[in-house]
């Protein structure tokens, strides 16, 4: 091998290790530490120096290039060992199936000028081409798949099988067809059949990247779908939830109406008890009202007998794990927001709440509170949590999203230390859009 190969190989595995770690970094999301890259462009010229030292078959090479590239993923960008594979086998195929492309069309074109003195600068002109393919390559399969659909385990194994069949394709193609150097080749013109054999793996190629992009396209949908499912059965259940509580509410009220509607009669036992002077009897009737009155209260007192039922199912359990909880919120009468969208921001914000004291080991405590200025109303739900950067956004707070800009409102959320705080704001003076378009189309039904 003489200087230009070796000097055009190592140009070439530094170029191609460089964007390895571009690559896996931008589609995973995770910023990739100089150290750490400089690491993984080491061992890998440590690597291709042993298989060339020793003479390794190649099987064994590349498996150890795709081990040293899921090491890098795994434990240097901290991703899942679905995704760190996904992302190791999708960044050795595009390279290897960029210089495959320039190989099929090395080996049609370049015997025509074997001998000539511009040939060295048709090699590096094709090493360059190659860079850009696979540049463009990484950029569309960046721009199609988001970091945290390829971060997720449990679908990103539907993706792992494909890209490895198409990755096993190419080193095949590779290995069968363009196991001989270049330099060897060149003395000979290409006989015709062999020309039409490099053609036919050409077009198989561009096939196979073209397959590839749409297996990356059909992920996507079933990511998107997936979740959507996971939202559909989230919100279901809240439903499910939020209906018990409506009903119960409804529930309360006439029992209450029953109470109120019978208290006279209450009121005449017992002045009839006192005025016979059966004092033992008039007490114990009493304790019984306030029994009965105590049955019927609620915990917490906004205004809002679903909320007020909800807040009591939430916090009463939390209290008993030592959450201390406080609510000063009076909602207005008449609110003009939904019970039903009501339960889905309290359900979602008490739930997270809750869920992040419990892992605190110290004091917990959460606060709700509530505060209008002319036709907005804000909510303020306050609770400790641990010293953390905190998740993505979860289903339960797209939820509370949604209800929010459905009242032509905003959700913010603010985290500074231990303590975390969710803004909920709403317009009272505007009705929800869906309520609004019904009677719009009333009012066009008139006119017609």
């Amino acid at each position: 091998m003489d200087y230009f190969s070796i000097c055009l190989n190592l140009f070439c595995l530094l170029v191609q290790g460089g964007l390895h770690l571009w690559f896996c970094s931008r589609l995973t999301g995770k910023k990739q530490g100089i150290w750490n890259g400089a690491g993984y462009l080491f061992l890998l010229c440590i690597l291709d120096w042993s298989a060339n030292k020793f003479s390794l078959p190649w099987i064994a090479a590349i498996g150890a290039g795709l081990l040293l590239l899921y090491g890098v993923n795994r434990f240097a960008l901290h991703n899942c060992p679905s995704a760190s594979w996904a992302a190791a086998i999708l960044a050795s195929y595009i390279s290897q199936f960029s210089f495959g492309l320039m190989n099929s069309v090395e080996a049609v074109l370049f015997p025509c000028v074997a001998g000539k003195p511009f040939l060295y600068l048709l090699v590096i002109a094709a090493t360059g081409i190659s860079f850009a393919v696979c540049m463009i390559c990484y950029t569309i399969v960046v721009k199609s798949i988001s970091p945290e659909e390829i971060s997720r385990i449990e679908n990103a194994v539907y993706l792992l099988f494909p890209v490895l069949f198409f990755f096993a394709a190419e080193l095949y193609i590779m290995q069968t067809s363009y196991t001989q150097t270049f330099y060897s080749t060149m003395s000979a013109v290409l006989p015709l059949e062999d020309v039409g054999r490099h053609t036919a793996l050409l077009v198989l190629q561009f096939l196979g990247l073209g397959a590839l992009l749409c297996t990356l396209y059909a992920y996507r949908h079933l990511c998107h779908s997936l979740q959507a499912q996971a939202k559909m059965r989230s919100l279901t259940q809240a439903a499910r939830a939020q209906k018990i509580y409506i009903a119960e509410a409804q529930t309360r009220y006439e029992q209450t109406r029953s109470f109120r509607h019978d208290m006279k009669n209450h009121l005449s036992v017992l002045n009839g008890l006192l005025n016979s002077e059966k004092l033992e009897e008039g007490k114990a009737y009493l304790k019984k009202l306030e029994l009965a009155s105590a049955m019927l209260s609620f915990p917490y007192q906004t205004g809002n007998p679903v909320v007020d039922i909800l807040l009591g199912e939430k916090l009463e359990p939390a209290e008993t794990e030592g959450i201390e909880t406080e609510v000063s919120l009076l909602l207005p009468t008449p609110c003009g927001i939904d019970d039903f969208d009501l339960c889905v921001i309290f359900a979602n914000a008490l739930d997270n709440a809750i869920c992040a004291c419990r892992l605190l080991a110290g004091v917990k405590s959460i606060h709700i509170s509530g505060e209008r200025q002319g036709d907005f109303y804000m909510l303020i739900f306050e609770n400790t949590c641990l010293d953390e950067p905190l998740p993505s956004p979860g289903i339960g707070l797209s939820n509370i999203k949604s209800v929010a800009e459905k009242y032509h409102g905003a959700m913010l959320t603010e985290k500074e230390g231990g303590h975390f705080s969710l803004n909920v704001l709403l317009n009272l003076s505007q009705l929800p859009k869906e309520e609004r378009d019904r009677k719009w189309e009333k009012n066009c039904q008139k006119c017609l």
